[in-house]
């Protein structure tokens, strides 16, 4: 499914002068307000997230807001980024799939690009990266190795499943047959097990318990951890959604070797899909996936189409784009070593290195 299409409405300046400024202490509810209501937001343009960057990762924000009067009718939000590997950049948003400017407004658009350009100018960073879903930039360097996956969800179960093409539907179909239970946990503990576990076998550092803690006490019931457990009650796999809207978007995932032949990773997607059709959403987003990884391949399995992701920079003090992808063979080289590590250490030394990878 492809992401919305915005139209951006035009507005002649002598209405109302355009103002761009830096987010204040008393922004915030009128700043979540408008995220709520502007089709172009997403869940990453919430508020929330600038306590998590601050508070979690010690990330300095530069939240941006474009205003007729006393209307907001654009926001950008932004966090730096200093990496030993990769640099120092500006980015919307580390750790987010999409987040750039959220406007109705074309004037609102250039100008909120305008102010982060010379923001990141005057930061003295690397380069100033914006991850949108569609080109904004043209004449932008692009990296075109994301894309989202997204799919509408039917009003009925039984719907849903028919959907699934036929080869992944017996997968989860094998998932229910195995005797699987899905369950809501209050806490992340038994998440976090599972995803320190899958991260290290991937050779990527993990994000910290307490990030984790941290997104559950920001977003409340719009942050929810659904964990899958064998006829033994032991947990095998499960995953971080995330509720915005009408929109479920399973995020953050975990599980043990054994959950591949128990198909405990599809029946755990079908669980989420199958309990935000009951909630009455309407869009199941899978997020992000890098070109020719097993999770593409997995994703296109549900039926969904890969929709390209825009991710546009503006280079200061580098040459090219930074690759802080496993195309990198820094990063290729970072993986294997950390493969090696016992995971008590690589959970305690990880949340310290990934930070910059975000």
């Amino acid at each position: 499914m492809n992401a919305p299409v915005t139209e951006l409405s035009v507005r002649p300046a002598a209405v109302m002068p355009l103002r761009i400024r830096v987010f204040g202490p008393g922004d915030r509810s009128r700043w979540e307000e408008f995220v709520h209501r502007c089709p172009d937001a997403t869940f990453f343009h919430r508020i929330g997230w600038k306590d998590i960057f601050e508070h979690s990762f010690g990330f300095n924000t530069h939240y941006l807001l474009a205003e007729r009067d006393t209307q907001i009718v654009g926001v950008l939000p932004l966090a730096e980024v200093k990496s030993f590997l990769f640099g120092h950049a500006l980015v919307s948003l580390p750790f987010c799939t999409y987040a750039g400017v959220a406007t109705l407004e074309i004037e609102a658009l250039a100008a909120l690009h305008g102010y982060a350009r010379q923001l990141g100018e005057k930061l003295g960073v690397d380069h100033l990266e914006l991850r949108d879903r569609a080109v904004r930039e043209v004449d932008w360097p692009r990296q075109d190795l994301y894309v989202a996956f997204r799919k509408p969800i039917l009003q009925k179960v039984e719907d849903n499943l028919a959907a699934i093409p036929r080869k992944q539907r017996a997968m989860v179909r094998k998932g229910i047959a195995q005797g699987l239970v899905s369950r809501v946990d209050a806490d992340p503990a038994c998440f976090f097990a599972l995803y320190a576990d899958n991260v290290h076998r991937h050779g990527t550092p993990p994000l910290a318990k307490r990030y984790f803690a941290a997104l559950l006490r920001t977003f409340g019931r719009d942050c929810e951890f659904l964990t899958v457990t064998d006829p033994q009650g032991k947990a095998v796999s499960s995953v971080l959604s995330f509720y915005f809207r009408d929109e479920v978007l399973p995020y953050y995932a975990g599980d043990i070797e054994a959950a591949r032949d128990l198909a405990a990773n599809d029946f755990k997607y079908w669980e989420v899909l199958r309990r935000a059709c009951e909630r009455g959403l309407r869009v199941f987003d899978l997020g992000r996936s890098k070109r020719g990884t097993g999770a593409f391949a997995f994703k296109k399995n549900w039926g969904l189409e890969p929709m390209p992701l825009a991710y546009e920079y503006c280079l200061y003090r580098r040459e090219r784009i930074p690759e802080n992808n496993p195309l990198n063979p820094k990063y290729r080289l970072l993986m294997a070593l950390w493969r090696r590590l016992p995971i008590p250490v690589a959970n305690v030394i990880g949340p310290h290195l990934v930070k910059g990878l975000g």
